[in-house]
């Protein structure tokens, strides 16, 4: 195995557009854009949002005008996708969308495709124009969606456009081995929820990579993971904030979807035993710590996994000591200027 210095391992972010407790949507949107333009002076990669809906946590369901948002209000970070969750719409429709984005923004859109409904079961059957077996037609509509995107597209009958010949860059994202063999066969880069999903993350890189079949867009493999990291100037602090993360996983784990809670100093008496052990197991790939531990620890994870890219979500409560926390990645790379 080679060694990788994180030096070298391009950081991209992932936001979440939490709603804060207390805070409106409104403030989410001023949150994210700070944030945006943050990370681009700091040296990261790309800023995606991801689409969930009927969610009082997440104010990211109109991700596409989120992007445009976010896009408007900087000047070189990648902004995308992380990701659309494909089944709830016509490929036609994501190809106009991203190509009306990529028009106003050149060379710096991703669309980042799920194949999750990105909501519960009832939501899911009101988003999607037919719920019969919409999840097992994604590779159909991937490709589709692809094809509408090509410069061949022009003599089609239906055409996205603006769209067609943008080139686009195309990633599948998953939680599972399944997005990772397409992602493989159909020679798209590959993006894996470690910060949700940790079960299959080392099985899905490998899947990935045997599989992977060259393509117009990527010659070699190319795997992203998403992690969660809470940073702050010391460990203590680091922990302190990260009750807030517990709290928010604690509520995927009971069904119930509040608003990012403030840090608390103990989650003693607030989870079941049964139910902080669940939260550990979603936790495997949640760095906490001050720059020291947290740079030991994303140092490890990028030897094990060999992944070309370090996706970071960060679900801290105030936006001051969110922003720090990207901060000490910056730093950790030698990057903040």
């Amino acid at each position: 195995m080679t060694t990788t210095s994180l030096a070298n391992i391009p950081f991209s972010v992932l936001d979440l557009a939490p709603i804060l407790a207390g805070h409106t949507p409104a403030d989410t949107f001023h949150n994210s854009l700070e944030l945006a333009r943050q990370v681009e002076e700091w040296g990261f990669q790309r800023f995606w949002l991801a689409e969930h809906h009927n969610m009082a946590s997440i104010a990211s369901s109109a991700t596409s005008i989120l992007i445009g948002h976010i896009a408007g209000g900087t000047n070189r970070i990648r902004v995308g996708s992380g990701g659309i969750m494909l089944p709830n719409h016509a490929p036609l429709v994501i190809a106009e969308q991203f190509g009306t984005l990529a028009t106003l923004y050149p060379g710096r859109i991703d669309l980042g495709l799920g194949r999750a409904p990105g909501t519960d079961q009832v939501t899911a059957m009101a988003l999607r124009r037919d719920p019969r077996g919409a999840a097992n037609d994604f590779p159909e509509n991937v490709q589709e969606l692809q094809q509408y995107l090509s410069a061949d597209n022009r003599t089609a009958r239906v055409r996205a456009v603006p769209g067609e010949g943008l080139k686009i860059p195309i990633w599948l994202l998953g939680s599972s081995t399944y997005s990772a063999q397409l992602a493989g066969m159909l020679g798209l880069p590959f993006a894996f929820a470690s910060h949700f999903a940790p079960t299959y993350l080392h099985e899905a890189l490998r899947l990935y990579r045997s599989s992977f079949r060259p393509s117009e867009q990527f010659a070699q493999p190319y795997a992203m993971a998403c992690i969660n990291v809470i940073a702050a100037d010391t460990d203590e602090e680091a922990e302190r904030m990260a009750t807030s993360f517990y709290t928010f996983a604690l509520g995927i784990i009971r069904g119930t979807s509040l608003p990012l809670q403030p840090p608390v100093d103990s989650m003693h008496g607030r989870w079941t035993d049964m139910e902080e052990a669940a939260v550990r197991q979603m936790m495997t790939y949640v760095f906490i710590g001050g720059p020291e531990k947290i740079a030991r620890q994303l140092q490890a994870f990028a030897e094990k996994t060999q992944v070309q890219e370090l996706m970071v979500v960060s679900h801290v409560y105030e936006p001051a000591a969110r922003l720090r926390s990207y901060e000490i990645l910056a730093e950790l790379r030698g990057k903040r200027h």
